[in-house]
């Protein structure tokens, strides 16, 4: 069966200052991103689509792309400032338009069952294992892999997370996007666009961007994406969340999501410095057998 893993790689790295997506950090240069790819295959993923930027295209792909070459099927699509005709890009706008417009950049790459990941987040290997268990299973629901709010902050300033209302039963009713959740002292808050703080108890389950699909996401998509143009579109700083689709397409009612759990502890480059926590990780990791020392060897 033919399972795509689809990359998303086209960040800009504002709060870490640089190209987090190619950043080594593993003992013989490897990204966070080679370590993905390693779960994915173990786990049976046989096909991967990278979104890139056209300004990285060259740098992405000497770096990271020809490591895999002769390992598994790549392909490459780009993710810029477009937009469809009768519509122009604000000005100031630099940044792209969100994870929900990069799944939609690859939707005449993939025609199979398909997993959504974020370039600079590791995510454990059991994570893929549940989510490729999940895409064999020829299901027509969205699935998700859910994380603990506690296991996935970080120390050096906010970040954003999709919170997830799961039900009884392990599907999903909601996911909203938080975007300033922090931890201050031993406890985690969230802070809304108003300047509101909330406390979270940090065993919330939240979506780290990791995804299974069925190409029937990119209708999904389409109409949501046309919409959201036309509203929002001359907006400097709005973005097309997935997570805010995926809440709309359960509001419908035209298909349900199963959360599959990971107990993993997540970690990524969210800031700069996060990476040597992440260089520690990924040692201990390797002294406990997780990984051999150089992945491609």
């Amino acid at each position: 069966m033919k399972q795509t893993l689809l990359v998303l790689a086209a960040g800009m790295g504002s709060r870490y200052g640089g190209l987090k997506q190619i950043d080594p950090v593993g003992p013989a240069g490897e990204a966070i991103i080679d370590y993905s790819v390693y779960d994915a295959l173990r786990a049976g993923f046989n096909r991967l689509v990278f979104v890139i930027r056209h300004d990285i295209e060259d740098t992405f792909k000497e770096t990271i792309g020809k490591r895999f070459k002769g390992r598994i099927d790549v392909a490459y699509v780009y993710q810029e400032l477009n937009l469809p005709p009768g519509h122009v890009v604000p000005p100031g706008r630099t940044k792209p338009w969100g994870t929900g417009h990069a799944i939609l950049m690859a939707a005449d790459a993939i025609k199979e069952p398909f997993a959504v990941i974020n370039a600079d987040d590791f995510y454990g290997a059991h994570s893929y294992k549940v989510l490729s268990d999940q895409l064999r299973t020829g299901s027509h629901d969205m699935s998700m892999v859910g994380f603990t709010l506690r296991n996935t902050v970080s120390d050096f300033g906010s970040v954003a997370r999709g919170v997830c209302d799961v039900s009884p039963d392990g599907y999903l009713n909601t996911v909203t996007e938080f975007t300033k959740i922090e931890k201050k002292g031993n406890t985690i808050q969230y802070t809304d666009a108003k300047g509101k703080v909330f406390p979270l108890t940090g065993n919330e389950i939240v979506s780290m961007n990791m995804w299974g699909f069925t190409p029937v996401l990119f209708d999904h998509l389409r109409s949501q994406w046309k919409d959201f143009i036309a509203k929002r579109g001359q907006e400097e700083k709005s973005e097309f969340f997935i997570p805010t689709v995926v809440t709309n397409v359960l509001a419908e009612g035209k298909q349900k999501l199963k959360v599959l759990h990971s107990p993993a502890q997540w970690f990524g480059v969210t800031y700069r410095e996060d990476r040597p926590i992440v260089v520690e990780s990924i040692r201990r990791l390797i002294a406990r057998g997780d990984y051999p020392e150089r992945l491609w060897s």
